[in-house]
């Protein structure tokens, strides 16, 4: 009996594999060559989810910025004494928490259009504003300087091309995105090296930072199982899974113990 036919759609298929194999490891195989997942339509009955972020017991203070390196900034800040954002508290509230769906039936099903609205980062009294925030995947992030100095902009990803590019005062926004997932990339500003934020990227719009009182809002959930996860960039991350019925409002609050949860961010 004649294998070579056999041994042909064998060696085919390993050539396939090779070539998938490549692909992924160079970035360009996309998820919709396994699945051609579709597209979640809403239905009406999505789930909302609320909560408050809570810190109890003491935290350490924040740190003094020496901005002489740059009048301007000086100028910009009205405190004499600038401090940095890494933990900002209102009665207890949490600012700057990311709360998102980690995991998740629906995240699984169905893929999620990308908004065409873009997301903005500024530069803006020599601080990145907002300091913490999330962005679908290949959705525009526009990073403008509102100061009448330069800055710099620089995101190291781990996942992502790395970019580090200047931004004279009164230039036009620069316009990025990114093509894979990745959570909390941390942007400098290598000119002002008080300057940092974090960025994430989904593939999914079911994410949110809190408020400077604590507060969230996810809306537009699907029902189903979820893992919940909220991080923050002192005080660790936390996650839960809960189940959302069709139409429900959770309050889903967390909670933070202070200095025994402080943890020392990376530089």
């Amino acid at each position: 009996m004649n294998s070579f036919p056999r041994r042909s759609s064998m060696l085919a298929s390993l050539v396939v594999l090779a070539c998938i194999t490549q692909a992924v490891g160079q970035g360009t195989y996309t998820s919709r060559w396994i699945q051609d997942k579709p597209f979640y339509k809403p239905t009406g009955n999505e789930a909302t989810l609320i909560g408050m972020i809570k810190v109890a017991g003491q935290v350490p203070p924040n740190k003094i910025i020496d901005m002489t390196a740059d009048p301007t900034c000086v100028k910009l800040n009205l405190n004499p004494k600038p401090q940095t954002e890494l933990i900002l508290l209102n009665e207890g509230g949490l600012q700057n928490a990311f709360i998102y769906i980690k995991k998740g039936a629906a995240l699984d099903n169905y893929q999620f259009e990308i908004p065409t609205s873009e997301v903005v980062l500024q530069h803006l009294n020599c601080r990145y504003s907002p300091h913490v925030l999330g962005i679908q995947k290949l959705q525009r992030l526009l990073v403008v300087n509102k100061d009448p100095t330069q800055h710099n902009t620089h995101p190291v990803p781990k996942n992502n091309p790395e970019w580090n590019q200047s931004q004279p005062s009164e230039a036009e926004p620069m316009e990025k995105t990114f093509a894979r997932p990745e959570m909390f990339i941390p942007f400098k500003d290598n000119q002002h090296p008080w300057e940092k934020a974090y960025i994430s990227v989904l593939e999914h719009p079911f994410f949110a930072v809190s408020n400077e009182f604590g507060s969230y809002q996810i809306p537009g959930l699907p029902p189903g199982t979820y893992t919940i996860v909220v991080w923050h960039e002192a005080l660790g991350e936390q996650e839960i899974e809960i189940t959302l019925v069709p139409g429900e409002s959770r309050n889903l609050d967390f909670f933070y113990q202070g200095e025994k949860t402080y943890v020392t961010p990376k530089p």
